[in-house]
């Protein structure tokens, strides 16, 4: 059964596309008593010395530097230093805009997270409550609410798995049966081609090729005072895995906002273009 309004999917990256840094960067490593630089590196040392994945290694790290600095990795502390992350310009209001322009065209606006990211620190955000859902990487808690191991872990192969859940209307992020049913397109809750995917990155690229291979668009974000972020960028353009690049700023009449209300115009048309079609065919027979 259709629904009587088409829904746009907005599916975000977090770090890099929501937010100029990594999260972790926004209050935990400064209360470990570490730089950003002596962060990663000693991430990246623990994952290419015992063949780690990159996220598990850096989850794990986190645990043992709060252990070593005598901080209680609850959920809460997550959650407060979530309260900390900075924003590109124009996040803030952005979805109250686009949804407002969603509602003006005949669109419902729905909004997603797919990161690397902590689901936790992103929850401490004043954002958090615009997305339907966070998919994202996440803690196991002890009896305590004390952080012990990942309990979810999402690499950037892992998050395409989280495009077919949307695509389904699945939200269990522990779902491994339904994901994997035969559905026909039509009756997909959220088509591909409803689907607007932003990213900064090279880890982005499975999910922006995804998107676009079903006919959807992906837009890769890139903060202009970062010359390398506008390289890489151009490349994702270049190679064809996005549809548009776009400056991090989220304000109205932005390039972003530019770009996503004019997906928004041409979703709505196809929609009614199908449901002409499909009212011509009702009266053949």
């Amino acid at each position: 059964m259709r629904r009587k309004k088409p829904i746009v999917a907005l599916i975000y990256d977090f770090d890099g596309t929501l937010s100029p840094g990594n999260m972790q960067e926004f209050g935990f490593i400064q209360a470990i008593g570490k730089t950003p630089e002596e962060f990663w590196q000693n991430s990246d040392a623990v994952s290419a010395g015992q063949e780690m994945s990159h996220i598990l290694a850096y989850m794990k790290l986190m645990i043992d530097e709060a252990k070593s600095a005598g901080i209680s990795l609850k959920r809460e502390s997550f959650v407060s230093f979530g309260k900390s992350i900075e924003l590109f310009p124009g996040v803030r209001e952005w979805f109250s805009l686009i949804n407002e322009y969603g509602r003006k065209k005949g669109v419902v606006v729905e909004h997603y997270i797919n990161s690397s990211g902590l689901t936790e620190m992103i929850e401490g955000t004043e954002i958090a409550k615009e997305f339907k859902k966070i998919f994202a990487s996440s803690f196991w808690y002890d009896q305590d609410n004390v952080a012990v191991w990942p309990a979810v872990a999402v690499d950037f192969t892992g998050k395409t798995q989280f495009l077919f859940k949307i695509t389904k209307g699945i939200m269990d992020i522990s779902d491994k049966t339904r994901v994997n049913e035969s559905q026909k397109d039509e009756t997909k809750l959220i088509p591909f081609n409803n689907m607007i995917y932003f990213g900064d990155g090279e880890t982005d690229i499975p999910c922006m090729k995804i998107v676009k291979m079903f006919g959807g668009n992906s837009i890769a974000v890139y903060q202009p005072a970062r010359k390398e972020k506008f390289r890489t960028a151009q490349k994702l353009l270049r190679q064809e895995r996005v549809n548009f690049i776009c400056k991090a700023d989220y304000s109205k009449e932005s390039e972003i906002w530019t770009v996503v209300t004019s997906i928004i115009d041409k979703v709505k048309m196809e929609d009614d273009f199908t449901r002409l079609q499909r009212k011509m065919r009702n009266r053949s027979l």
